[in-house]
Order: C-alpha cells, then structure tokens, then sequence
C-alpha cells in the first residue's frame, strides 16, 4: 500500500499547497515557470514542506527530462554516468536541459559538489538540490554563486488546514475541530507528519477525534523519529544539558543521534553555535575546539567521527558558561531594528576624499578616546555587562 503522504503529492502547482512568497503572481519561481526558463536552484528549508514535490512540478512545468537522486545512497560516479547518458541522447539543442534533483545535497562533501559546476555553469543540466541545513555552511562557494537559494518555509496554520481536508476527503474519514487543532499542533507545519499521523489515525477509527490523533502521534513517533519530533527534542535535551554541565546527560543525548544516524556536521554545528553563544568570554577555546570538531566530522565522517564529537561534548559541557556576549549583541540588534540607520558620530566616519575632509568627517579623531562613540540618540547606552560586573 501507497502512503497517504506519496498517494495524495501534489502533481501540478494548482495542486500545490504553500510556499506562496515563492509562488505567488509576479514572484520569480512563477514567473519563469510561466515563461518556462527555469535556473538551478537550492531548495533550503524544514521537512515536509514540499523541496521534492516542487521540484517535480518544476521538471513537468518546463518539459524536462527529471532524474531524481539521494545523496544518502547515490555515489557522484552514478550521478554523472546517468547524466551523460541523457546527455548523449539529447543531442538535439530543442530539447530543455535535463533537471537533476539531489535530495539531501548537504550529505554530498566539496569534492562531490566540485563535479556539478561545469554541468551547471555550461547549462547541460538543471540543478535543484534539497536541504535542510543552511547552505552558507554545507554547499560549496562557487556552486553557491551559479544557483538561487530559495528559503521554503513551514507550512501555516492554513496550508495544513487544506491538507487535513484533503487527507480526509481521500481516506473517507471524518475529523473533529478539537482533534484537527491537536493533529496541525504536533504537525509543527510538517505535511509529511501530518499525513502519515492522519493515516494511522483513520486505520483506528474513522470518526476521528482527539484521543485518536493522540494514540496515532505516539505510533507514528516510534516509526519516524529520526525526522520527527522526536529529532527536534532531542537536539533541544542534548544542547539544554550541555548548558547545564551535565556531561553525562550530554552525551547520553549526544548517543541517542548518534546511533539514529544523525548528520554528525549536523551535530557539531550545534556545538559551534553554543561555544559562542553560551560559553563565550568564559572560556574563548570553546569555539577553537568546536570548529575542530565540525572539520574532523567533515572530513573523516562515521563511524571515528563519534569519538570526536564526545570529546568536544565533554569539554563544552564542562567549560564555564557566559552568555553576556551573546545578550549584548541581540540589545544591540534590538536598537538597530527600532532606530534603523541613526548618524554615525562625524569624528569616526571615513574620510577617503578632501571633500569628506572639509565637512568634518574623522575630524578630531582620537584613537584611545573614552568618549561613547554611540550615535546620538543611543548615548550612554550599555549593553555589554561582563557576567564579573553582575
């Protein structure tokens, strides 16, 4: 049997829910969809808001030949050899580039991405990789700069909404108010969970409400953990435990992603977000030994890679904790949101010309000045207080 949540895929962008700062009328996807001359493209966004399905559409939408790929279980040696053989059979210049869609492209390492570019660059083929970490730190530079990123976002209250009534509509079922609230709360906008909870649900009672959702949830949690909710808690128990000192809840956690396959750079970026952010000043070779971390993960991988990432585990967890760095700089952006772009002092502006001379700026500039150099209206403003002056 078909899952609901592949039964029920969208075939065409009208069947499409979601994603409407992307598909809206005189939005860039749209538009080169309606005039069918797409662009390579990365797919950056949480699961189960659509990355495959659109880029299904986007092949049909264009009339192109799609070839569909994981980067969790394709080498880039098969990846190149299937595209050459659509290549030699596509000699005629009338026919669209091929798409070429990577699921999970992040799990592709630089010397795998480094085979795309001149296919890319030279148009022989469409590139739409998924991801759903953030591409700044997982694809490489210069594939970065020939693609679009495109952010797809969680799907809203409203999106999941239309899925509920569309999932009912095909399993003949009925649902009511109080359990479509709970099914769209532990959906957090993933249609994925929404559907798969929505179809365990139905196989129990067929007058659906909140009690079934609850017993379907609890099943569906044990069968799709890795990317369920339970990923997200247990990220959220591993990073609050490090926070804590608790080493050995820290890497009790730290062995539970583990051991479900997690992506170790998943983990490790983690660890370096939190040597700023909660370590910082206290002890600044956190963040040395966390970026360590995140480049032996990268380069030597599963199964060694674990035994660095409880090493790294250990000595953040450990370390003394500091989060004034972290707490100034957000009061900083905090203003800086309110106020936009306030006057900078004119004795600490550039002066690259003599006009800019002449009008005062860099004028009585003193280097070791303990003078505030705020704009005016932030004067005598604090928003670093070293966690000592607390």
């Amino acid at each position: 049997m078909i899952p609901l949540a592949d039964r029920m895929r969208p075939k065409t962008l009208k069947e499409f829910v979601g994603q409407r700062h992307l598909l809206s009328e005189n939005k860039l996807l749209l538009q080169s969809l309606k005039n069918k001359k797409i662009f390579s493209m990365i797919l950056w966004g949480p699961p189960g808001v659509g990355k495959t399905t659109l880029a299904r559409i986007i092949a049909k939408e264009t009339e192109s030949e799609f070839l569909e790929f994981s980067a969790v279980n394709t080498g880039i040696a098969e990846v190149k050899k299937i595209i050459e053989g659509v290549k030699t059979q596509r000699q005629n210049a009338l026919f669209p580039p091929p798409v070429v869609f990577i699921d999970e492209i992040h799990r592709f390492n630089k010397a795998q991405q480094d085979a795309f570019l001149p296919l890319v660059e030279t148009g022989q083929i469409i590139l739409i990789g998924a991801t759903t970490e953030n591409p700044s730190f997982e694809i490489i530079g210069p594939l970065l700069s020939r693609t679009r990123v495109l952010v797809l976002e969680s799907l809203s209250s409203e999106d999941l909404l239309e899925i509920i009534k569309r999932g009912c509509k095909e399993l003949k079922i009925k649902i009511d108010k109080k359990a479509v609230t709970l099914l769209m709360e532990v959906s957090v906008g993933d249609g994925r969970i929404l559907l798969n909870t929505l179809e365990i649900a139905a196989g129990l009672d067929k007058n659906i409400k909140i009690k079934t959702v609850e017993e379907a949830f609890q099943k569906k949690a044990l069968m799709y953990d890795k990317d369920g909710e339970e990923h997200y808690n247990t990220i959220s128990a591993f990073i609050k435990s490090m926070r804590a000192s608790n080493v050995d809840s820290a890497l009790y956690y730290l062995a539970r992603m583990v051991s479900a396959g997690e992506d170790p750079l998943f983990i490790a970026r983690r660890m370096v977000i939190f040597a700023s952010e909660d370590i910082g000043q206290a002890q600044p070779t956190a963040l040395v030994v966390a970026n360590e971390v995140f480049r032996t993960c990268e380069t030597i991988g599963y199964p060694e890679c674990q035994i660095n990432l409880a090493h790294g585990v250990v000595y953040l967890t450990s370390a003394k904790k500091d989060r004034s760095g972290y707490d100034a700089y957000f009061k900083a952006l905090e203003d800086v949101k309110k106020y936009g772009n306030l006057p900078i002092p004119m004795n600490i502006r550039n002066a690259p010309t003599k006009l800019m001379e002449e009008l005062g700026y860099g004028e009585g500039y003193d280097k070791y000045t303990k003078e505030d150099l705020l704009p005016e209206k932030l004067k005598g403003k604090k928003y670093y207080t070293p966690k000592m002056d607390r």
